[in-house]
């Protein structure tokens, strides 16, 4: 079966979604590797390195995807600025296509893909299971994102982050509130630590208290009698009575903070407001607050998707793909999540999608030119 790496084309996005050891892997397991000119250049993997390891580079797109029985990409399917189609338009009826959707967000483009005939495995959508852990390529990312977001803050900050003793006096430590204790935000905490941070953490979920606090971080509690978390591990939307009882709390902590981080996320939901324009007018001046989930509506009121901006003396960072400003190991983790999961999926060189096991059931958005993954379908109904 051929395999075929297009470059990506959604907007600063540069992760490329396999890299040449990779390639040179899935060589040997009988596949046939074929990758767009420059689709990993903006990574640091050059035509040359696919080359040498045994895959095909071809300049032409529409010629790669007429050949491919297996399309990899890191982004979902979108309109072309060039040629004027939808990359939908371009790849094969048949063919099967592995990348991030994020079909709760898109439907339509999952809906598309039914239409043309392409069999789609969103990679969000693996399922959070023991046997899973080598294709989760949300983990992969989140843990990179969180490491960057407290970089790319620090950098914005006026302050440095440890406690100095100096001839001149003595520098206290910046304080960090991260909100979300998942893989980001537990990323986060470890890097702002490692930096000299005093850091707190807020989550919806009690049960990761202990995790912060081995990190070094201290846990900002908010008592309640809900379960605040899915069978998946994930967290579950919050009630209004929560939310409230949340803001008032963090209030005075996000208001006495340096730098604020969010992280939360609810699957196919609208990310949910945690830090209010009120908070940030409260907060000092020259402080950052960093929103993670920007992509999906922002965490903070007043954050502006891919853009930083300063509102009410505060740095507000919109960046929506914290990944690909580390594109090299973004990409490294990512081909390894998508070369597991076609280990799983295949035997010599070719794919047999059994929808009796658990990560092909969870996984697969489109197939036979249906809408099969239920969350999705509904949303379209």
């Amino acid at each position: 079966m051929i395999i075929a790496v297009p470059k990506e084309i959604l907007a600063g996005e540069n992760r490329v979604a396999i890299t040449p050891d990779v390639a040179s892997k899935l060589i040997k397991k009988g596949f046939e590797i074929h990758v767009q000119k420059g689709a990993g250049e903006k990574a640091g993997y050059l035509d040359e390195s696919y080359t040498a390891a045994g895959a095909k580079v071809i300049d032409n797109l529409e010629t790669l995807y007429s050949s491919a029985d297996i399309v990899l990409k890191v982004q979902r399917p979108v309109e072309h600025p060039e040629l004027n189609k939808h990359e939908v338009d371009l790849i094969k009826e048949g063919s099967l296509l592995i990348t991030f959707m994020y079909s709760l967000h898109y439907p339509e483009v999952a809906k598309r893909c039914a239409e043309k005939g392409i069999n789609v495995i969103a990679m969000e959508a693996i399922p959070r299971t023991t046997l899973a852990q080598k294709m989760d390529a949300l983990s992969s990312q989140a843990n990179i994102a969180g490491y960057k977001s407290v970089i790319l803050a620090a950098n914005h900050l006026p302050k440095i982050f440890p406690l100095m003793m100096t001839a001149a006096g003595t520098i206290s430590p910046s304080k960090v509130v991260i909100m979300g204790a998942g893989v980001a935000g537990l990323q986060a905490l470890g890097t702002a630590k490692r930096l000299g941070a005093v850091v707190e953490v807020s989550d919806i979920r009690p049960a990761v208290k202990e995790e912060v606090e081995s990190l070094g971080g201290k846990f900002i509690e908010v008592e309640t009698d809900e379960n605040m978390q899915d069978e998946g591990g994930y967290a579950k939307e919050a009630s209004e009575e929560f939310l409230k009882k949340q803001k008032e709390l963090i209030f005075k902590h996000i208001t006495e903070a340096d730098i604020v981080i969010t992280t939360a996320l609810v699957p196919g939901r609208k990310a949910p407001v945690l830090v209010t324009e009120e908070m940030v007018k409260k907060m000092r001046p020259g402080s950052v607050v960093l929103d993670m989930a920007v992509e999906f509506g922002g965490n903070c009121e007043v954050s502006e998707n891919g853009k930083t901006v300063v509102k009410h003396g505060v740095t507000i960072i919109g960046e929506p793909n914290l990944p690909s400003l580390v594109a090299k190991n973004s990409s490294d983790v990512y081909a390894k999540n998508q070369m597991a999961l076609l280990d799983h999926i295949s035997k010599e060189g070719k794919v047999e999608l059994n929808f009796e096991d658990e990560i092909v059931k969870g996984s697969v958005i489109c197939y036979d030119k249906q809408v099969v993954h239920e969350r999705t379908k509904a949303l379209l109904n």
